[in-house]
Formats: C-alpha cells, sequence, structure tokens
C-alpha cells in the first residue's frame, strides 16, 4: 500500500473556486476526514479522488503515478454514497456481488465473495432478503460490503450515516472504525459532523471556503486548533478578543497570564481560546486570570451542564458535572476562573465589513 498524494489540487465550476490548491497525504491504512460545513469543498475533492469530477489543475498521486487522468472505473476504489444506490429489484447477496458480476467473474465465485462479505459486515444471514426488509443500517452495511466487493486500493465514503437516527448513527461509526481497522485498508470520509470525525478519523482534514484549515490528528485538531474557525467548528470554544502584552493578553480592563504566547509578540490583536470543560466557576474573585460574570443560560445534558455567562470581556461558556447543577440559576453573579495552562493565543478574528 502507498499514500495518497494531492499536490495543487484545484476545481473551478466558472468564476466559483469549489477547492484551492489542497495538499494533503491520505496514509496508507489510515482512516481520515474531511470535516467542513456544506459547501466547504469536502464533496467535490473526494469526487476528484474518486474520477467523478476532473480537477483544473493539480495532481492525484497513487504509488508514484498521477492518476487524475483516469476515469473513475479505471480506478481501483470503492465507494458509499448517502443515498446507498442499492437496487431494489436485488436481493442482499446479488447487491453485494454486482460489481463482479459486470467484471465477468463466474457465478460459484461471486456467491462466495458475497457471503464472505456479508459475514464480515455481520449480515450473514440476509443475503436472499430483499432491499426493502432490510433497517436503515443494514442496508448501509449492505452497500459498504458491495463496495469492497472488488477489494479496492482506497474506500471512499460520502456522508454514509446521515440518513441514520442519532443512536444508529452512533453505532455505525463505531461499527465502521472497527472494520476499517480490522481490514487496514485506505480510508477517507467526508463529513459534516464534528463528533463522527472525532470518534472514527485517524486525522482530519477541517476545510472551509474551498480551502484546507487544518490537519491533524482528534486530539490535535481539539485541543490545539490554528484559527478561530477550527476551534468554533471542533466543539464548543470560548473566543474572547484581546491585545498581547509582555506577560499574556488583556482583555478590557482585564490581564490573563498564558503559558503559551504561539509566537504573538506583544501589542498584537489576538482571539485567546479556551474549552468550556477547562472553565472553573466560583462564588469568589480567583487570585488571577478571573472574570465576573451573570449566568444567562444553563443547559443540561446529562453527565454535565453547560453554563453561559455574560462578562464584560463577552459571552463565555463553562461546562460542570451535573450534580452542581442545583447551585447555579440563572441571574446567579459568578466568577469564571481560567486556568493559564488552558489557554491558548490564536490569530485576531477579522471584522467583516457591514
Amino acid at each position: 500500500m502507498s499514500d495518497l498524494v494531492l499536490e495543487n489540487l484545484r476545481k473551478e465550476f466558472g468564476s466559483f473556486v469549489a477547492v484551492e490548491g489542497a495538499n494533503l497525504t491520505f496514509e496508507a491504512g489510515k482512516l481520515t476526514a474531511l470535516l467542513g460545513p456544506s459547501g466547504c469543498g469536502k464533496t467535490t475533492l473526494l469526487r476528484m479522488i474518486a474520477g467523478l469530477e476532473s480537477p483544473t489543475s493539480g495532481r492525484i498521486l497513487l504509488n508514484g503515478k498521477d492518476i487524475a487522468p483516469l476515469p473513475a472505473e479505471k480506478r481501483k476504489f470503492g465507494m458509499v454514497f448517502q443515498s446507498f444506490a442499492l437496487f431494489p429489484h436485488l436481493n442482499v447477496a446479488r447487491n453485494v456481488s454486482y460489481s463482479l458480476r459486470i467484471a465477468g467473474v463466474d457465478a460459484a465465485t461471486r456467491r462466495a465473495r458475497a457471503q464472505e462479505l456479508l459475514e464480515l459486515v455481520q449480515l450473514g444471514d440476509k443475503g436472499q432478503n430483499r432491499i426493502g426488509e432490510l433497517s436503515g443500517g443494514q442496508r448501509q452495511r449492505v452497500a459498504i460490503a458491495r463496495a469492497l466487493a472488488q477489494e479496492p486500493e482506497i474506500f471512499l465514503l460520502d456522508e454514509p450515516m446521515s440518513a441514520l437516527d442519532a443512536k444508529l448513527r452512533n453505532d455505525m461509526q463505531m461499527e465502521l472504525r472497527l472494520l476499517q481497522q480490522r481490514l487496514g485498508i485506505t480510508t477517507i470520509v467526508v463529513t459534516h459532523d464534528q463528533r463522527e470525525a472525532m470518534t472514527m478519523a485517524d486525522r482530519i482534514v477541517v476545510m472551509s471556503h474551498g480551502r484546507v484549515e487544518q490537519v491533524g490528528t482528534p486530539q490535535e485538531i481539539y485541543h490545539r486548533p490554528a484559527n478561530a474557525f477550527v476551534a468554533s467548528f471542533i466543539g464548543n470554544a470560548n473566543l474572547l478578543q484581546g491585545q498581547t502584552t509582555a506577560r499574556g493578553v488583556r482583555l478590557g480592563d482585564t490581564e490573563f497570564a498564558v503559558a503559551d504566547h504561539g509566537g504573538f509578540g506583544a501589542g498584537q490583536p489576538v482571539t485567546l481560546f479556551c474549552r468550556p470543560e477547562a472553565v472553573r466557576l466560583l462564588d469568589r474573585a480567583p487570585a488571577a486570570n478571573g472574570l465576573p460574570g451573570t449566568v444567562t443560560f444553563v443547559r443540561d445534558e446529562g453527565v454535565a451542564r453547560e453554563v453561559h455567562l455574560d462578562t464584560p470581556a463577552g459571552r463565555i461558556t463553562a461546562e460542570i458535572p451535573g450534580s452542581f447543577h442545583e447551585t447555579v440559576r440563572i441571574g446567579d453573579r459568578l466568577h469564571a476562573e481560567f486556568p493559564a495552562d488552558t489557554l491558548h493565543l490564536l490569530p485576531a478574528i477579522e471584522s467583516k465589513a457591514a
């Protein structure tokens, strides 16, 4: 197996740039998630990899060869779409073996391979069922088995779980991840769901407006976002605007100490970033890195509560254990403490013209 490498890959639709100069390496045997909001270019990027869209410029390298000029049928890639695109007039086993039939594989080999793949996705007893008799999760597994029938070099999935309900979606994320690890197949998944990406991926590519904003492991993306967009798209984030000082950052009349200045010099506008779970709520002012605030909203999430406060530096969010809920009510005056080692400085958010 070899890495799949994109070099300066660009796609234009008239004057609209859907993907702008993507330079990415998809590691062999790993699962990579393309993550971003609708319209960010992630599906267009996947379709170029699959051969369903032609790049305006750039290269797609596999085994050192540029496959960008090759049509989709010449690439040994398996693909699962949002709709699954299964044939309702064929039973499950024939859906799985359809590509083998087109390739001229004999009937006995097709049947054996279909049964092997159905066992792999835990549908070994469903081969004779019609597609209409299956649940959403079972249909998804049939689509996965069909995509694996020809032993693809790369496995591509475009929002494969968007049509599933929340619980089934969570279950299928784990099943798909375990299957990918068992097979060791290079896999690229398109999703707009940050939890899905965090659950399944070895690496995440965050995209916005056709550009790659950051590439990293789930933990790197979550704890060390490259900018305010990544910070706010992955989980909840407190993003406060300030200016660097010799010791830290000033937010209005309050100066905060930070453990890492992130390469910013004194006097620069910056965004102060902190995750809600790192914020501590106190009934008195802390010795440092504190802001007074008024509770404006409390969201019950079961094991935790999300508490929103208005402070002199802006609205912030803290996440506290669920058992603490009875002591926090809308209108309460509290102090939020931001430990210095949980704070990071990001480029200032650019103001948009009205």
